[in-house]
């Protein structure tokens, strides 16, 4: 099994060539791949400026609020007010989208899945003991506080994802407010479990 540990704020910045934000990247699956050939992907996104999303054609797209007054994205047949911190947006990434800033400076968590090999999902657990059913790849991200995932403990802003094998996790809230990112990914030939979304 792959298994990486990360530190949002140690991750290398790389701007936009439009110049309206930087991305840092945590994961893109499988190595060496890139924005045409990935099969998941998870980034941090600071965006400076509006402007248009790129399309990814046969991609699944999931953002989520980490910082700032927010954005509001606007496609083919949906406008939606991002301004609500950690809680998920999905979207096709099949067509367009623009982006206008609510107010200055925002950040967002950001899953892309291409759908031809597999399926994410994302949510965000507050205050409440998980047994995470196993997942061939997935990530998990404090946002506040710290929780305690397997035996060791993970403060916020700090994360880890692995790959290749599946792997379930007894997550639990460590102190008070802790909230916690958690994606999953099932390859195209496997359903994911039932229970994910109770």
């Amino acid at each position: 099994m792959t298994l990486e540990r990360f530190t949002l704020q140690d991750l290398p910045a790389t701007p936009w060539k439009n110049g309206g934000g930087t991305t840092r990247e945590i994961v893109c699956w499988p190595p060496g791949s890139g924005l045409e050939d990935f099969w998941w992907r998870a980034s941090v996104a600071t965006i400076d400026a509006p402007g248009p999303f790129s399309a990814f054609e046969g991609v699944d797209r999931t953002i989520l609020l980490l910082e700032g007054a927010g954005v509001l994205l606007t496609g083919e047949g949906f406008s939606h007010w991002l301004d609500t911190p950690h809680q998920p947006f999905d979207f096709s990434g099949d067509t367009p989208v623009e982006c206008s800033l609510i107010g200055g400076t925002t950040t967002d968590f950001n899953l892309m899945s291409r759908r031809a090999h597999g399926r994410a999902e994302l949510r965000v657990l507050t205050d409440e003991p998980l047994d995470l059913p196993p997942a061939e790849h997935g990530l998990l991200l404090t946002l506040d506080g710290q929780y305690r995932i397997d035996a060791g403990y993970q403060l916020q802003g700090r994360g880890l994802w692995w790959a290749r094998e599946p792997h379930a996790w007894r997550l639990v809230p460590a102190s008070r407010g802790a909230r916690l990112l958690v994606v999953q990914w099932w390859p195209a030939s496997q359903e994911a479990p039932v229970d994910f979304d109770v």
